[in-house]
């Protein structure tokens, strides 16, 4: 999810625990939790920082390390220790305790979007994405500021956030439902289909689809059970060629095809004797476009000159991202 949901989400779990009387039946306990769960559901996400390097070690390590088994253990000791010296008197135990369902909250949410998290490692590396839920739902914070408003004007919290917690139990089985119907008529559309990826929208019924058979990518959209093709490309294996394989081994293209379960390539000859080797992610097209991508640029030697992956609009802003000095 983003930033701004997990911290409602944060927000409101300290309202939930006003539920325990330890935490309820004491100010600085109460202060420490809240403060704790805040702190908590937004610790995981520290890995952003990644992006101030460059985008391939953020794609590589985002949501992998800090949202592995480990962290999640790790997470609430560290943030309950630093707590507990400034709120000295708070109970260590329900502090922690708070602490560390604020940081499996935070992971737990994050599997249910298309990006998914490395949850299980260091027992495996695998993306886990179930693809239910935007990044960003508009519903889900929505109705977080409600709860959390209602619960400002004067509404008991307990009583308030469990409400909440229990509609957005049901809204996540809506939607798997809803997942599981634009799936069947996917296979109705699209018979010889073998791998669908359905990747939700901000809308409630529209769904980004990308779907491979033995032979095809397809790539479309759904609005409920209306599925709507909108590309075909055939699938081609990477091509076994020295210039390939040097592309490949390009930190940005490699980070590219560790996160991307379903792409296409291009290699283009450009001026000046360059070569464009061009992966695209297929998940994410955009009115015509596919703006998330991996391009390498080399010489006739198959050196890379210069590289580039992620999130881009244009091709002139492409251009610009391989400026070759």
């Amino acid at each position: 999810m983003d930033s701004g949901t997990h911290l409602v989400m944060g927000i409101a779990l300290g309202g939930l625990a006003l539920a325990d009387p330890v935490v309820a039946g004491s100010s600085m306990t109460t202060a420490a939790v809240i403060t704790a769960t805040i702190i908590g559901s937004q610790a995981p996400d520290i890995d952003t920082v990644l992006k101030l390097r460059n985008n391939a070690v953020y794609i590589r390590n985002h949501r992998g390390i800090t949202h592995s088994i480990p962290a999640v253990i790790l997470w609430p000791i560290l943030i309950t220790g630093v707590l507990s010296l400034l709120f000295q008197g708070a109970n260590i135990l329900h502090l922690w305790l708070w602490t560390f369902l604020a940081v499996f909250l935070h992971v737990f949410v994050d599997i249910f979007n298309a990006y998914g998290t490395q949850a299980f490692r260091p027992l495996s590396k695998k993306w886990i994405a179930l693809g239910v839920i935007n990044t960003f739902d508009p519903i889900i914070f929505g109705l977080h500021v409600i709860a959390l408003m209602l619960w400002a004007f004067g509404s008991d919290p307990v009583w308030t956030i469990t409400s909440l917690y229990c509609i957005i139990v049901i809204y996540y089985l809506i939607r798997f439902t809803l997942q599981q119907a634009v799936k069947h008529a996917v296979k109705n559309t699209i018979p010889d289909a073998e791998k669908i990826i359905l990747s939700p929208t901000m809308r409630f019924f529209q769904w980004r689809v990308a779907v491979n058979s033995s032979s095809t990518h397809y790539v479309g959209r759904a609005y409920g059970r209306s599925i709507t093709v909108y590309d075909k490309f055939p699938i081609e294996p990477l091509p076994d060629t020295p210039l390939f394989h040097a592309a490949l081994e390009d930190s940005n293209l490699a980070a590219f095809v560790s996160f991307s379960p379903l792409y296409r390539w291009e290699v283009s000859e450009l001026e000046n004797n360059y070569h464009e080797v061009r992966l695209i992610d297929l998940r994410y097209r955009s009115e015509n476009h596919y703006p998330f991508v991996a391009v390498a640029l080399l010489n006739d030697n198959h050196d890379v000159i210069q590289s580039y992956t992620g999130w881009i609009f244009s091709e002139d802003k492409l251009r610009k991202k391989l400026v070759v000095d």
